[in-house]
């Protein structure tokens, strides 16, 4: 199919109900980990001088960004979602190596100098935007980044659940104490990086919500590659004679 075939399907079906469930379960999962973080709002072992890599510990985080209500609310809610997430997630992965899609998300060989390019024209330092496929290089970096912390977080997540059971695997993230400070540091990467994600599609590319969720997206018009967008420049569509 064209690319200047207006009103394409942009995403399918299940990458678009895959990438909605990730945002919930995700949600849920934050709030209701950071809730059984303020049980304990430590990371060194009892005894122990301050965890050196967290800078506050012993400070519990502010009920607003929590979810559960409670220790035992929490720790079920977070057992919930991880669930469905893993379930979410081993369908979506399914879904990336069907017919190689997995080809548009994993960053490629030139993807260090295309990266380059992208940030010389976010910064003004370059007038034209950076040809690209269905993604940038950025966008490949961050989407590969957030799938690693994802493996990340259920590695962490398994040694702590299961610290005798998965002794094995604690002891290789370095104790429990260190598996819990590995699990919150890649909670943090993750959100962090959907946050980017979030004002990057907002500022330079709102229509990618709507292909998202009903899959269509004029290319011709509305690809930031066409528009030449930058955050919030050139954020109407582009007009076609």
């Amino acid at each position: 199919m064209s690319s200047t075939v207006p009103h394409q399907d942009r995403h399918h079906p299940v990458a678009r109900i895959t990438h909605w469930v990730s945002l919930l379960a995700l949600l849920v999962m934050t709030g209701s980990g950071l809730r059984i973080y303020n049980a304990a709002p430590f990371f060194a072992p009892k005894g122990a001088p301050p965890f050196a890599w967290w800078p506050l510990e012993g400070r519990s985080i502010p009920a607003i960004l929590t979810f559960g209500g409670w220790l035992g609310g929490a720790r079920h809610w977070h057992f919930a979602m991880m669930w469905l997430l893993l379930l979410n997630a081993a369908i979506y992965v399914a879904h990336l190596m069907r017919r190689g899609r997995w080809r548009t998300i994993v960053p490629g060989g030139m993807t260090g100098r295309s990266a380059i390019e992208m940030v010389r024209y976010y910064l003004y330092l370059r007038p034209v935007h950076p040809k690209q496929g269905k993604h940038n290089a950025l966008q490949r970096i961050a989407y590969t980044a957030m799938l690693i912390c994802g493996a990340m977080l259920i590695l962490t997540g398994l040694a702590i659940w299961k610290p005798v059971t998965l002794g094995w695997l604690t002891r290789l993230l370095g104790g429990y104490a260190l598996a819990r400070w590995w699990h919150f540091l890649a909670m943090l990467v993750l959100v962090l990086l959907v946050a980017v994600h979030v004002i990057m599609v907002l500022t330079v590319d709102p229509y990618a919500l709507r292909a998202m969720t009903t899959g269509k997206y004029d290319e011709a018009r509305w690809s930031p590659v066409r528009r030449n967008a930058r955050p919030l420049h050139n954020l109407w569509p582009r007009r076609i004679p």
